[in-house]
């Protein structure tokens, strides 16, 4: 007789599916879930939401909805469609508005890198007092524009600045910095990347201090020179840094205009004016509300794609460790 107990065959049981009935109430118990949730992410960016939607999304909504229209900022609207934006496209002042902001943009971003580089290398060894020099070369980014402005009006003045004096002293005649058309826009680069210095040491002071010793280390066991250990560890490791540094200042090079309106005012003979001193023209001297409407969307629509193209090429350049 045999004891073993085989396993019992037969039909097998299979769940059955669930109701119609079943399948409604769990849907609408996840569709519960996630407007819960929904519900609860809205409550936590309320705070953020509320400034942004009031001062940024109404404005460049207001902003877009002016841009089709002629408007003096006194009389009633006329709709007008996208001829301010043809208008503006055939006009020589706003390329050579562009073409100066590009001007300036491209004396100003690689001056203030490599002026906040090398700050932020010197300060980031252990050199006496430094932290005093890091607040001394910050002091600059918390002051406002127009003392910053009036003070390099003055260092650069052309009858009585400092800058002048001191080339006097050694023979050399001073140009007339921001009455020169030629060393206009200069004057303006050296003023803004002075202010700017102490934003980007920071900024790549921290990405150095974030670097491990360790590959240092090795690299100085692989007997590399301070040049090599420069070049293949610190610039690679630096990228992200620098990659904020100049998306950012390329954003703030774009919308320059407090350093031009209070040096120059857009002179001499229109060689520092700037698109968003434009848009200012435009609007509080001409009242072409609509025409500075439909150049600040211009302006944006610059900004845009030459962010996403930054974003889109880091990719071939940027190394995050």
């Amino acid at each position: 007789m045999s004891t073993s107990t085989a396993p019992r065959t037969g039909p097998q049981l299979t769940p059955s599916p669930p109701s119609r009935r079943r399948r409604n109430r769990n849907a609408l118990r996840h569709g519960g879930n996630r407007l819960r949730y929904a519900g609860i992410v809205a409550l936590f960016l309320a705070p953020s939401l509320i400034p942004l939607t009031l001062f940024t999304l109404v404005p460049m909504v207001s902003s877009l909805w002016v841009a089709l229209h002629d408007w003096n900022l006194i009389t009633p609207m006329e709709f007008v469609g996208l001829a301010n934006f043809r208008e503006l496209l055939a006009d020589g002042d706003t390329w050579a508005a562009f073409g100066h902001t590009l001007g300036y943009i491209a004396g100003y971003l690689p001056l203030v890198y490599l002026l906040g580089l090398g700050a932020a290398l010197a300060l980031n060894t252990a050199l006496k007092g430094r932290n005093v020099l890091r607040a001394a070369y910050f002091l600059p980014v918390v002051t406002s524009w127009v003392v910053v402005a009036l003070l390099w009006r003055w260092l650069l003045s052309p009858s009585n600045g400092l800058v002048n004096h001191v080339l006097g002293l050694v023979g050399i005649d001073g140009p007339g910095w921001w009455t020169d058309p030629t060393w206009a826009m200069p004057s303006v680069i050296l003023a803004s990347a002075w202010k700017d210095l102490g934003f980007v040491m920071i900024i790549l002071l921290a990405g150095l201090q974030a670097i491990p010793g360790e590959l240092y280390d090795a690299a100085r066991v692989d007997g590399t020179s301070a040049w090599q250990r420069f070049r293949h560890v610190t610039l690679p490791l630096l990228s992200p840094s620098t990659f904020f540094v100049v998306v950012i200042s390329l954003i703030n090079g774009f919308q320059v205009f407090d350093q031009v309106y209070v040096m120059t005012g857009g002179g001499p003979a229109g060689a520092t004016e700037v698109v968003v001193q434009q848009i200012y023209d435009l609007t509080f001297r001409y009242g072409r509300a609509g025409d500075a409407s439909a150049l600040s969307w211009l302006l944006f629509l610059v900004v845009l794609v030459v962010t996403i193209v930054q974003v889109r090429g880091q990719r071939r350049w940027v190394t995050y460790a």
